[in-house]
């Protein structure tokens, strides 16, 4: 197939098969491929086997069709712990008195890897990535994906590997029975049966040989436990800090766990999205997120103690109701006209800020609605599979070169310092110590 518009850092999400005009192409998040598949929105997709067995695993009667492994995309999804912690089997994990707790972006199968293991308490921690990073302090075990290529985080071992996957073929299942796709299927099968290098894959449920000893300062309970963001925030958020004098180890863009040259405080980077649910579980101290993922968080909990210290000023977006340019709306107000209850009976919502997109649904009185969750390349639903996009712009660009308009702005969010407004069994030289750091930071905004 001759694909133009499909490349790396393409923000195009409708690339087009010049020898196949017939054929509709569709670029989402990897995550939302089941989802929609499953839905029907779209016959076939190409997606890992981990997130169609996340999807199945909840939804055990979802519209799905594993047609093909693709063989490519391999990577292994292992149950890890720290070494430091007393969990070094699986078969002594039924018996093991206490709580468990297992973090993963795979919730719904880490769920089903604790039923299936008859786990006596088990609590399950989803996050929005970077798993690895909280046992042993915030978690005892981590569902992760990992590849060959890439060692094991310092200081974690596999106790098992519970999924081999690789890029998967699916269908919708009404489609599947009833569209003749003989033409498409023999294109794709003739590429994916082309001989491949194999390379043998060393596997182990005891330990990972390549691990390699920790150089960076252990996690101290009595340390101000700092969160900084990974991605594009990671950039500018140690340029912030540096201006301050703040410098992260040499090992910062390779561990998560790197060394910071304040005394008293240990640092773990993690996703921005996760910072305000583990701040108000104790999990950190500090914290710096943006604001957006701060509202979002207390959209869903409003009494929760995860509060805004400092606006900091880098890193600002607006956030944004967006519809097709091809709709006749130029306003929140004709969401609720005679027109769209006629032509959208139900409003299709889509974000990743579902809890913000729910509040702005409520208050602007746009019954009845449906929420999307998505995981990111959220431009790409409309006007297909959405008919509202709640998102973060900085310029408006790239909304405009996907043909969407902006109809309400719903605030302005920058990066910012996070805490817990009712920190537990902090002493006194901790809180001096919390207090310093903030009195640094404030000085640099």
């Amino acid at each position: 197939m001759e694909i133009s518009g499909y490349e790396e850092q393409s923000r195009s999400y409708r690339p087009q098969c010049n020898n196949s005009p017939n054929l509709f192409l569709k670029i989402f998040n990897e995550k939302d491929v089941p989802v929609q598949v499953a839905v029907g929105n779209y016959d076939m997709g190409i997606c890992g086997q981990d997130w169609v067995a996340e999807l199945l695993a909840k939804y055990p009667a979802s519209a799905i069709v594993k047609v093909k492994d693709l063989r490519y995309g391999e990577r292994d999804l292992c149950m890890v712990a720290n070494n430091s912690s007393q969990l070094t089997s699986m078969n002594e994990m039924p018996t093991k008195p206490g709580l468990i707790r297992i973090v993963s972006e795979y919730p719904n199968l880490a769920e089903s890897f604790a039923l299936n293991l008859r786990l006596r308490r088990c609590s399950i921690i989803p996050v929005w990535g970077a798993a690895e990073v909280y046992p042993p302090e915030s978690a005892d075990l981590a569902l992760i994906s990992r590849t060959d290529d890439i060692p094991l985080e310092d200081g974690l071992s596999c106790l098992t590997t519970i999924l081999h996957s690789s890029a998967f073929l699916i269908a919708h299942r009404p489609s599947w029975e009833s569209k003749n796709m003989n033409s498409l299927l023999q294109r794709i099968y003739a590429v994916s049966n082309l001989p491949q290098a194999t390379t043998e894959r060393a596997r182990t449920t005891t330990g990972d040989a390549r691990n390699h000893s920790s150089c960076n300062p252990p996690w101290d309970s009595t340390a101000v436990r700092l969160a900084l963001p990974d991605g594009h925030q990671q950039a500018p958020t140690l340029q912030f800090l540096e201006r301050g004098g703040i410098r992260l180890g040499r090992n910062a863009q390779e561990s998560r766990r790197p060394g910071i040259n304040l005394d008293g405080v240990c640092t773990k980077i993690v996703r921005p999205q996760d910072m305000p649910l583990q701040v108000a579980n104790g999990n950190f101290d500090l914290a710096i997120t943006g604001e957006d993922w701060l509202y979002e968080h207390l959209c869903r909990f409003p009494s929760s103690p995860a509060r805004k210290i400092l606006t900091l000023g880098f890193g600002k977006v607006k956030i944004v109701a967006v519809v097709s340019k091809r709709l006749p709306c130029d306003s929140t107000q004709d969401l609720r006209s005679p027109f769209r209850r006629h032509s959208l009976p139900t409003l299709r919502i889509a974000s990743e800020y579902t809890n913000i997109a729910d509040k702005f649904a409520r208050d602007n009185h746009l019954s009845p609605y449906r929420l999307l969750p998505t995981w990111g390349a959220s431009e790409a639903f409309i006007p297909e599979d959405a008919d509202v996009l709640i998102e973060n712009t900085q310029t408006g660009r790239t909304l405009a070169q996907h043909n969407l308009k902006i109809v309400d702005t719903l605030f302005e969010s920058s990066a910012c310092l996070i805490g817990n407004m009712h920190p537990i069994n902090n002493s006194e030289a901790k809180n001096k110590e919390i207090a310093r750091i903030i009195e640094l930071l404030s000085k640099l905004v």
